[in-house]
């Protein structure tokens, strides 16, 4: 056992492109509810570290999800400290930066780096297991919770255990390799290797000595960011000059596959990463012919594939093995062996400038979401939710003018010097150039239906 809590430092700052259309730059996967349960693989995974085995979690996102990680966690009553990185550098910094918040506030406590979009069954035993590999990582390991193969997949990396023993099941680590071909794949399974699950157990002296000696830069870069951050709200906002100093490096390359500390513990848990479509279909209870069907969507002579519907109908006739995944604006088809190519799919998007390739119509705001639903010609038609108490910025438009039709709760609306308050199936105008506000002073979500008219409705036209 390891002698103090151990402290969960949550990677949530990813994209997860491969599980486009659902999940984008704007929502990733982490903080979406792909499992049909209440929470988010986010939120499981902070509730699944709120035991008594485990301290206050750490945080890392990136600055676009700041809100949503703060609401997501407040719904489960959970406190942690949100650590903003201004912009992305894999995951090397942020174990760097985990690694530097735990040591000021705890020592040399053991440090436990999860990904916040992966799948758990046995809870039980992935907090025992999490206990053995601290016990070792005290010892000045960095334990790394493998997993056994059930398949010879090439979408992950490997471990080669040695014979040495470390105690607890545990055995050091002969080599990190990369993701295999199905051959190589097939071969590393029947040689014992274990699958890399990029979740890390180490005292937080034992990882900066050793990203002091493999990766200066990324430490030296990550340490001025820590020490020059600056309180926002409930967020710790990284400095920008100093983090982009960083090299983009995940840990694997920077520390793991050079360390000779490392050290590897077989997982008793079940585990998914559920990083594309075929993976997310692997662990979903599935129908008589091995369909996952969720959503407004029917399948017919469709075999062993999976059919997503978010909003319209979506219908499947005579297929086997396909991906199709249909939302508000965009549509996935993809043979379900071509799933982990939808990353280069997205890729392509970003390439033509589509805006489906990053942003979902629903954008999250401090004080609740707005949606499109029709744009055209000098107008703009959106739903907007402000949550009780949630109030936007004062502000003004020089190229539209706005209607706020209320269809649920009560609006408190600032024109100019002017305050009224607005109840279901009344409307108030916003003339062009006027400053206004909105406000929800109720006790219950308020949901107005805005229609924007002018020679521009773009999101720039705003002067807060």
């Amino acid at each position: 056992m390891s002698p103090s809590p151990i402290v969960p430092i949550i990677m949530a700052g990813g994209s997860g492109t491969r599980l486009w259309p659902v999940s984008r730059d704007t929502m990733p996967k982490q903080f979406v509810k792909l499992l049909g349960s209440d929470l988010s693989t986010f939120q499981a995974t902070a509730k699944r570290v709120s035991g008594p085995a485990f301290g206050k979690p750490i945080v890392v996102t990136n600055n676009d999800f700041r809100f949503v990680c703060g609401e997501q966690l407040a719904a489960l009553g959970i406190e942690a400290d949100i650590v903003l990185e201004p912009m992305r550098r894999d995951s090397a910094p942020a174990v760097a930066v985990g690694a530097l918040l735990a040591e000021a506030r705890a020592g040399d406590v053991v440090c436990l780096i999860l990904a916040a979009d992966h799948v758990i069954e046995n809870e039980a035993a992935f907090v025992a297991d999490c206990e053995r590999a601290g016990a070792i990582a005290v010892r000045g390991r960095i334990m790394t919770l493998g997993i056994k193969p059930t398949a010879p997949s090439s979408a992950y990396g490997y471990i080669h255990p040695t014979e040495k023993s470390l105690g607890e099941g545990a055995y050091a680590i002969e080599r990190f390799v990369e993701k295999p071909d199905r051959e190589t794949a097939e071969r590393y399974m029947a040689e014992g290797y274990l699958w890399n699950s990029g979740n890390f157990a180490f005292s937080a002296s034992t990882m900066l000595s050793e990203l002091e000696r493999l990766a200066p830069d990324v430490l030296s870069a990550t340490r001025k960011a820590v020490e020059e951050s600056q309180r926002d709200l409930d967020f710790l906002r990284l400095n920008e000059a100093a983090f982009a100093a960083s090299p983009t490096i995940s840990i694997d390359y920077a520390v793991m596959e050079k360390t000779k500390t490392g050290g590897v513990l077989s997982a008793s848990f079940g585990w998914s990463d559920v990083g594309s479509w075929d993976a997310l279909h692997d662990i979903k209870p599935k129908d008589e012919d091995g369909n996952v069907i969720e959503g407004n969507a029917l399948a017919l002579k469709t075999k062993d594939s999976f059919v997503r519907a978010d909003d319209m109908l979506t219908t499947v006739v005579g297929l086997e093995d396909v991906v199709v995944v249909s939302t508000h604006d965009a549509v996935l088809v993809a043979a379900k062996s071509a799933a982990p190519d939808v990353k280069a799919l997205v890729a392509e998007l970003k390439t033509q400038g589509k805006r489906e390739a990053t942003e979902h119509l629903r954008i999250h705001r401090p004080w609740g979401w707005y949606q499109r639903i029709d744009i055209g010609d000098r107008f703009q038609v959106k739903h907007i939710t402000v949550k009780p108490g949630g109030k936007l910025s004062l502000q003004r438009h020089y190229h539209r003018a706005e209607h706020w039709i209320v269809v649920h709760g009560t609006a408190e609306v600032t024109i100019d010097n002017q305050v009224k308050v607005y109840h279901e199936n009344e409307a108030a105008y916003l003339p062009i150039g006027c400053v206004h506000r909105l406000h929800n002073p109720g006790k219950i979500d308020l949901k107005l239906i805005e229609v924007q008219v002018g020679s521009y409705t773009g999101e720039d036209d705003i002067v807060r």
